[in-house]
């Protein structure tokens, strides 16, 4: 119509108007395509959401079983032998719902009560969460504030390590959802140097030993 508003839109408002161009053929608008990408991420994150929910719920492995007298499971006789005798340990346990554990702690002395020693063990099994991620990241401060140096045990569990401080040797093991700790500690009653009556070295390598006979003791 002369003087008055044209009938035909222009062609840019056209290709907008709909989802039809001029030559008829179908056209996605680009905020369509973004909804379908955030539509295919949000479905693939909540995916990742219930694989994350179901393995959180069912808890890591547990490859041991919970043991109330561990003293009785674990006699220690490696690091007796190196500390020169152990004495009857006592036993500790605990049940939850997320974690059980069991200990044993054992003492000796000898050279008329001059020399005492100690082990400790202890075993944790979690049940809901994962101790791996947080495995040996513990810090070790030796005196004066200087840091321990951790030192990896190989074919023991799928991890384990020993740290520490001197004359206490820590000996760590993660298998699954299951850490096994066990301390052992020398000292003298005075000033004088324990270090020359054992060897540390002899003293790591039954622990490493008696708990290896541990694991295979309370493997289901």
């Amino acid at each position: 119509m002369e003087g008055g508003w044209a009938t035909e839109a222009p062609a840019r408002f056209a290709d907008a108007a709909g989802p039809e161009g001029r030559d008829g053929s179908l056209r996605a608008a680009p905020w369509r395509w973004a909804l379908g990408g955030a539509l295919v991420a949000s479905a693939v994150f909540a995916g990742v959401l219930v694989v994350q929910e179901r393995y959180g719920q069912a808890g890591p492995p547990i490859r041991y079983r919970h043991s109330e007298q561990l003293c009785s499971e674990t006699p220690l006789k490696s690091v007796g032998a190196a500390l020169g005798g152990l004495g009857g340990g006592t036993p500790g346990h605990g049940e939850g719902p997320a974690l059980d554990w069991s200990s044993c702690a054992a003492s000796g002395n000898r050279e008329d009560q001059a020399f005492m020693s100690d082990a400790r063990v202890m075993v944790e099994l979690h049940k809901k969460t994962d101790p791996g991620p947080e495995f040996g990241l513990a810090p070790e401060m030796e005196a004066y504030g200087m840091p321990v140096a951790y030192e990896k045990v190989s074919g023991l569990g799928e991890r384990a390590l020993f740290n520490g401080v001197r004359h206490s040797p820590r000996l760590q093991v993660l298998d699954g959802g299951t850490v096994v700790t066990l301390t052992v500690s020398w000292w003298t009653k005075g000033a004088a140097d324990p270090g020359d009556k054992v060897d540390e070295d002899a003293v790591k390598a039954a622990m490493v030993e008696d708990a290896r006979a541990l694991l295979t003791r309370l493997r289901k």
